[in-house]
């Protein structure tokens, strides 16, 4: 179950569209319980941006695959600079 854990994981590292990870990952077997695993242990989360809700990789999923997270986009230079 942990391969499957940290696959989910993988596929959200960046964020993607709840229902398009849902859609892939939900499973009507009682005892695959991988995104419930990785939502209670903190690796996954969902987030509302501009209206859309995504799911991504927390820093303790990027942790578990011993990916860091990217560098802040830096700032536009100013027109003329």
């Amino acid at each position: 179950m942990e391969a499957l854990i940290r696959d989910l994981v993988a596929a959200v590292l960046v964020p993607r569209p709840y229902a398009e990870v849902i859609e892939a990952w939900r499973t009507s077997c009682p005892r695959l319980t991988v995104w419930e695993d990785a939502t209670d242990a903190g690796l996954i989360i969902c987030t509302t941006t501009d209206g859309e809700l995504l799911v991504q990789a927390t820093p303790a999923g990027r942790a578990l695959l011993g990916v860091t997270p990217p560098p802040p986009a830096a700032p536009p230079h100013p027109a003329g600079a």
